[in-house]
């Protein structure tokens, strides 16, 4: 068929025609939303958002996921809170933590551990009573110079040539433990230093002692060489009522330096030597047990007091309010 001899084209072909066409355009319309669709997805970062990071619903409040952050809430509560478990707490491990903390810097001090003592008997008083609690340091630290020894010690002797005094009287007090003795280490005085073999009557206080003669005298000739020792309140050497041999030095375990009234008694309470109302009853002036007669002790002047001393039921000196490790000690 000639051209010129087929129909002209009707407008719905044209119509259709220009439909195809514009079904074209749409779909290069949407394949361009996909295209923003994808770009927007590649532009999404996962890690952004505190929340579900594998995708999950991110429009929705974000989860405390984060650990660090509790770990925070609680500690903040454990150092501010005024009240409740975590208060009782940290009064507690602050408490703990000072006292050792005044252990370790007497402990540095002293160079002896525990460096206290509490004193269980009667036998130093006045100078020393129940329920005091003793600094003591190591044999031969802090050492004066009247001492001729190499643990530091001055003897009653040596005290009164040098005029040298510790605990109302002349000469160191010593804390010692004899071998074999299974009760709490002794606190007395050192009186005079023997040697092996000496024999030490002439130079003992017959006051101190019921012998005629070496020969009745215990441990006279000495045994060893060693300190002949006292309890200021007593009426007889250790050695002489048999309490201990001559205390060599390698016995001696301190020496009394400072001592502190009625702190003590929080360690011989604990440990049921002593009872809360024996503090209440000394605080308050009233001796909770029989002191027996006055002693006749040479060592003991009872016609003034010095300072840090007790004369009767009157105590003087300071307190504190810690305490620290200690053991106790028989006067």
């Amino acid at each position: 068929m000639d051209p010129e001899d087929r129909p002209p084209a009707t407008d719905d072909a044209v119509e259709s025609t220009n439909g195809a066409c514009d079904t074209d355009t749409d779909t290069d319309t949407i394949d361009d939303t996909d295209t923003d669709t994808d770009t927007i997805d590649d532009t999404e970062d996962p890690e952004a958002f505190v929340g579900d990071p594998d995708g999950g619903d991110r429009d929705g409040p974000v989860a405390d996921v984060n650990p660090d952050r509790s770990e925070d809430g609680l500690l903040k509560r454990f150092r501010r809170d005024n009240e409740g478990p975590l208060m009782w707490l940290r009064e507690m491990l602050s408490s703990v933590a000072i006292v050792l903390l005044l252990g370790l810097i007497l402990f540095g001090v002293s160079g002896v551990w525990p460096p206290m003592v509490a004193v269980e008997s009667g036998s130093m008083e006045p100078n020393m009573e129940v329920g005091d609690l003793v600094f003591v340091t190591e044999p031969g630290r802090f050492a004066p110079d009247a001492a001729d020894n190499d643990i530091g010690v001055v003897t009653y002797e040596n005290g009164q040539a040098a005029d040298y005094r510790t605990f109302g009287t002349y000469g160191s007090v010593v804390i010692y433990q004899p071998p074999g003795r299974t009760a709490s280490p002794i606190i007395h005085r050192a009186m005079f230093h023997v040697d092996e073999g000496e024999n030490w009557y002439e130079r003992a206080d017959r006051r101190l002692h019921n012998a005629d003669d070496c020969e009745e005298l215990r441990n006279c000739p000495a045994p060893h060489d060693g300190f002949i020792t006292l309890g200021d309140n007593n009426g007889q050497y250790d050695q002489a009522n048999g309490l201990s041999e001559p205390v060599k030095a390698d016995w001696v375990t301190g020496v009394a330096r400072l001592r502190v009234p009625y702190l003590g008694y929080v360690r011989l309470i604990a440990t049921g030597q002593a009872k809360p109302s024996d503090l209440i009853s000394v605080s308050t002036g009233v001796e909770p047990r029989e002191l027996g007669t006055e002693s006749t002790s040479p060592l003991i002047d009872r016609s003034e007091s010095t300072p840090g001393t007790m004369i009767g039921t009157e105590r003087t000196g300071f307190s504190l309010r810690f305490d620290s490790s200690t053991v106790a000690v028989h006067g």
